[in-house]
């Protein structure tokens, strides 16, 4: 099943009327964007979706990391086949790297929670 692809929270024109398309390991990383940058609970009807990764700017400095790596895991939980490999927290850039596994392909997401 393919995605459209988003940017900036706006599906992307494929110039024929219509929007762009992802598939494969560019599905998946269109799939956990969209969940670590939904607000988890903002969707009444599936309060699943979404990441809690809004709150960390409000945490301690020093617990931010663990903070991220714990959110990161609940949001992708429902995700098949894909493994988060580890997280890193940039303080200074208030951003989440998001390692992760699909099927053996490693993939990257960076999620700016200001």
């Amino acid at each position: 099943m393919a995605v459209s692809k988003l940017r900036d929270g706006d599906y992307r024109p494929n110039g024929a009327g219509s929007f762009q398309q992802a598939a494969g390991a560019e599905e998946v990383l269109e799939r956990v964007l969209f969940q670590l940058t939904a607000h988890r609970g903002a969707f009444p009807l599936l309060p699943q979706v979404g990441s809690r990764l809004y709150l960390l700017p409000r945490a301690k400095a020093g617990s931010r990391e663990s903070l991220a790596a714990a959110y990161t895991a609940e949001a992708l939980a429902g995700e098949e086949d894909l493994t988060v490999t580890g997280t890193a927290w940039d303080e200074e850039a208030q951003r989440v790297t998001v390692y992760l596994d699909w099927q053996g392909e490693p993939l990257r997401a960076d999620v700016s929670v200001t």
